[in-house]
């Protein structure tokens, strides 16, 4: 097999966290930006690590940090 149709291995999960934890918290902008590419967009669930609900809550929390200007729209 040649180098460039080689796939790279799955990269973890950058955070998790447990669902009884308390909900996450827009203010948080430290939290919440490492959950962000450099263009500024979510990541997925499969890449932050997160279950389904946890991850509307990160999504929640994100979209309104940008609303009220704490994190950017764009990279």
């Amino acid at each position: 097999m040649a180098d460039s149709q080689r796939s790279r291995p799955p990269s973890p999960p950058i955070g998790s966290r447990n669902c009884d934890d308390p909900k996450i918290d827009y203010k948080d902008v430290a939290y919440l930006s490492k959950f962000l590419t450099p263009q500024a967009q979510i990541l997925s669930r499969k890449r932050s690590g997160f279950c389904a609900q946890c991850q509307r809550e990160l999504k929640q929390a994100i979209k309104r940090a940008r609303h009220l200007s704490l994190l950017p729209f764009v990279g």
